[in-house]
């Protein structure tokens, strides 16, 4: 996760040291007038103009404003130290929220999710206000990139903490401490997303800036070592330990007793302090009836197994039955950075009784998804923060069994389609949660092949299969250039009971084959679904939606940034 705080944090400096040097600029000029303060504030509300809550920003860039002398250093730690102290705020009034584990145990575990989203917010929070000092100009496209990257992720944190939560007074009490946090979070991404607007509004020319998009990296942007130049020391030695496709294991793992560990668990706890580079663990051939973390702290492990179908990791964890919150239904859960997993099985065996339950929790950042099979029915695959990629994939399930918060593209993979229980009568393949307009989560696939399992295909007319659902206000999912066998129903996409989303909601496809991908008769609900053309599809490549030119190289994994 340094190494992203790293980047991130450049992007951070960049962005609003362009601004408010900007401000510092209009201070020296307008301190020959004695009009330093007033010209201040003019300046802060022109950078809080784009924001969906003005006085909150105002009032956590006003003090500084104030002062004649204050340096884009000055602006910089009070936009996160306030952000910082907002979510502490939140931190401590989770922390307040006393359940009975015994009495209520899924609220229980829903509160201590909170606080382990949260902590995560905080300590990101934390490393960039210490590193503040680090500051350079350069590839401005990308700096964007990263922070929005960033601040989606903080968004999502603070969000899926309250998602968890059933309890009305438990619930009610967590979002009400989480309103300023939020809304500091939120006005963050507006103002990033409108960087371009600000810098028009203060006449600076010459400057084009589109943070959804990143340009090629300049001749003189690119280091000795072929990494970009703002790249820091450390990201260097991360993305320069490149594992093969057979690297050397730091562990093996083996059910036979084999390998050094007899569980994938067991491995992660040798986990070397201070470790540089990779860890690689090599997981031999069985199934691994066990649930396995990828902790917060652990990052850039390694891991691949003999195959798909002959190294499985495999669990039943649920909330139909168990009552378990749904990030805790997950078999496997890959939390620390640069995850990449090669050759393996990932299976939630709960059945359709079991409603929720997660077979593959992803929350790394730059994480990478090779050859794996990941198996269930509901909620099969969680992209739950930050940037994912997925390739050569087999992803079953039945309802919003491809669903989350992150960035993810899907290339090149086998989705398929199950039977559901007796009761359902229709399959939904994604549901993404992105909750504003700011964010740059959604989902993607791309060249992929969409299908029904055998038990399905008999009855695939009867039971109607949706390419997906809208799971929170602005939710954006593309399909393109796949193949949509004759199972997916004409409509194409499919409400979210109890919500109206489909005003908001960003549906798209593209170049799409098959039966399934006739569009003639999508719903007509989607007001903002369309058919996009070749330069709107561009937005949603690997190389544009996740940054991959930057990442992916490094990670071993063939991959297409383009379409």
């Amino acid at each position: 996760m340094i190494g992203k705080i790293v980047v991130t944090l450049v992007s951070l400096i960049l962005v609003v040291g362009v601004v408010i040097g900007i401000v510092a600029v209009q201070h020296h000029e307008d301190s020959k007038n004695g009009e330093n303060t007033s010209t201040s504030m003019k300046s802060v509300t022109t950078i809080c103009a784009s924001t969906d809550f003005k006085d909150a920003c105002a009032r956590s860039l006003g003090p500084v404003a104030k002062n004649s002398s204050a340096t884009t250093k000055d602006y910089i730690l009070a936009a996160i130290q306030a952000t910082i102290n907002e979510v502490k705020k939140s931190e401590e009034v989770t922390s307040k929220q006393s359940v009975d584990a015994e009495k209520d145990p899924y609220n229980h575990m829903a509160v201590e999710d909170c606080k382990e989203l949260l902590k995560y917010a905080v300590d990101e929070l934390q490393a960039s206000f210490s590193m503040v000092g680090d500051s350079e100009l350069h590839t401005l496209n990308d700096r964007v990139s990263e922070l929005m990257n960033w601040l989606s992720a903080v968004y999502s944190y603070q969000t899926s903490c309250l998602d968890g939560v059933e309890n009305p007074e438990y619930k009610s009490a967590i979002k009400d401490g989480m309103v300023n946090a939020t809304q500091l979070t939120s006005n963050a991404l507006s103002i990033v997303s409108q960087t371009s607007e600000i810098l028009k509004a203060f006449n600076i020319p010459n400057i084009n800036i589109k943070p959804n998009s990143r340009r090629l990296l300049e001749v003189n942007e690119i280091g000795h070592d072929g990494y970009p130049t703002w790249f820091s020391t450390a990201d260097r030695k991360l993305l320069a330990a490149r594992p093969a496709s057979r690297a050397r294991p730091n562990a093996v793992v083996a059910k036979d007793g084999s390998g050094q560990y007899r569980t994938i668990s067991a491995a992660l706890a040798a986990y070397p302090k201070n470790l540089r580079g990779r860890y690689v663990i090599y997981v031999k051939a069985g199934i691994y009836d066990e649930s396995v973390t990828v902790t917060y702290d652990q990052k850039n492990v390694f891991m691949y197994g003999d195959g798909p179908l002959r190294t499985i990791v495999t669990g039943h964890k649920n909330f139909g039955v168990m009552k378990i919150t749904t990030m805790n239904t997950a078999t496997f859960a890959a939390v620390g950075q640069g995850f990449i997993a090669k050759s393996m099985g990932f299976r939630n065996t709960a059945g359709p009784v079991g409603q929720q339950a997660v077979a593959l929790r992803v929350q790394s950042d730059m994480a990478a998804i090779f050859d794996c099979r990941i198996e269930g029915y509901q909620d099969t695959l969680y992209y739950q923060a930050h940037r994912q990629f997925y390739r050569n994939c087999v992803i079953s399930g039945t309802i919003d069994f491809i669903f989350g918060k992150g960035s993810a593209v899907i290339q090149n993979s086998e989705i398929i389609v199950r039977r559901p229980g007796a009761d359902q009568r229709w399959n939904t393949i994604t549901a993404d949660g992105r909750e504003t307009d700011r964010q740059v989560t959604g989902l993607v696939l791309q060249n992929c092949r969409i299908v029904p399992e055998r038990a399905l295909f008999p009855v695939r007319f009867q039971i109607a299969n949706y390419l997906g659902r809208p799971w929170k206000q602005f939710s954006t999912t593309v399909v393109m250039q796949s193949e949509l066998g004759d199972l997916i129903h004409p409509q194409g996409w499919f409400p979210w009971q109890g919500e109206h989303f489909e005003s908001s909601c960003n549906f798209y496809e593209f170049a799409n084959r098959g039966p399934g991908a006739r569009t003639i008769r999508r719903s007509r609900s989607f007001t903002k679904f369309r058919v996009l053309g070749p330069r709107e599809a561009w937005r949603y490549t690997a190389a544009a939606f996740i940054q991959g030119g930057l990442w992916l190289k490094y990670t071993t994994v063939p991959f297409l940034l383009g379409l």
